[in-house]
């Protein structure tokens, strides 16, 4: 199993395909009649799915199976522990440009989706700003850190009903706020899923790899330049080793950007407890150096007198 697509309802469309476009580096694939935009990073038609309405929130995660028969599997596995089930339409398939979905909601309300058969793009895939592309393939399009109700009930579910298997938990305090995290991994990705407390959006954050380090570091400099709201500055997880930062998305959660993400072997794998987040860096925006003040008047750049003055 694999995270295949995201869909988002957004109050900003023409924002969010500037965000996309300009920051993400992800071209919008096709615009549909209601007005919701297709997002392509990779091989297949669409990744993401932007639609319009005002909840600024996640709408389903995709959750891409190898064909109609393993779907029906995990469809029966979800019934018999008591989660309702229910077929998506010709229309909704064709929306998400699969041949056939189902639909349930997780233990934290989150409405998840179950498909097969995703449409492969004719044309290559080709970011002008993410030169290197993303890491996607057998790891599906990336992460993503949802709400729990319950954190014991979540776990029990993406173990026991959909087989993921647990990467490791952080557990710690940062600036005063209590992180207690449970990570998991339903491929080689270190975790393509992981929650925590309750919290007030669906979504905390997404999470899209890049092939290039220096792709990341070009991500961080045009939110920057962008005004965009960031969060976490460049820094490096202890649990998936990603080198990432962390950003507000025109919906008000967050995005993080990555490069060198951890893969698991769980012939070997081991959970382990962290105590801290990061290894380093990924510091609040006030970490970020203050623009320079305009010097005194009759003063040099350097705050010195003019060359050759004296007072």
């Amino acid at each position: 199993m694999k995270l295949g697509y995201l869909v988002f309802e957004v109050s900003d469309l023409a924002g969010w395909q500037k965000f996309a476009n300009e920051i993400l580096g992800l071209p919008v694939a096709r615009r549909l009649d209601d007005g919701s935009l297709a997002l392509r990073m990779d091989d297949r038609e669409q990744r993401f799915l932007l639609t319009p309405g005002p909840a600024d929130d996640l709408a389903a995660l995709g959750w891409e199976l190898a064909d109609a028969a393993e779907v029906d599997l995990v469809a029966k596995r979800l019934a018999a522990a008591g989660f309702r089930v229910t077929p998506g339409t010709k229309e909704e398939a064709a929306r998400r440009r699969v041949e056939g979905l189902v639909k349930y909601e997780d233990p934290g309300g989150i409405p998840s989706e179950l498909f097969y058969g995703a449409t492969v793009a004719k044309e290559p895939f080709r970011s002008d700003l993410v030169r290197s592309g993303f890491v996607t393939g057998n790891q599906g399009l990336g992460h993503a850190v949802i709400n729990a109700r319950s954190q014991d009930e979540s776990k029990q579910f993406y173990r026991d009903v959909l087989g993921f298997r647990l990467s490791d938990h952080i557990i710690c305090d940062l600036h005063g706020y209590k992180v207690n995290i449970a990570f998991f991994h339903a491929n080689r990705r270190h975790h393509t899923i992981a929650f925590g407390a309750s919290q007030k959006k669906r979504i905390h954050h997404f999470m899209i790899e890049a092939r290039s380090m220096d792709d990341v570091g070009l991500a961080f400099d045009r939110a920057l330049r962008a005004g965009v709201r960031i969060i976490n500055t460049l820094g490096k997880h202890p649990n998936d080793k990603m080198f990432s930062f962390y950003a507000k998305t025109p919906s008000g959660f967050q995005f993080e950007f990555g490069w060198g993400g951890r893969e698991v072997d769980d012939a070997t794998w081991e959970p382990t407890t962290y105590d801290h987040i990061s290894e380093w860096g990924h510091h609040p925006p006030e970490f970020l150096a203050p623009k320079p003040k305009a010097p005194p008047a009759g003063q040099g750049s350097t705050g010195a007198p003019p060359e050759g003055g004296r007072s």
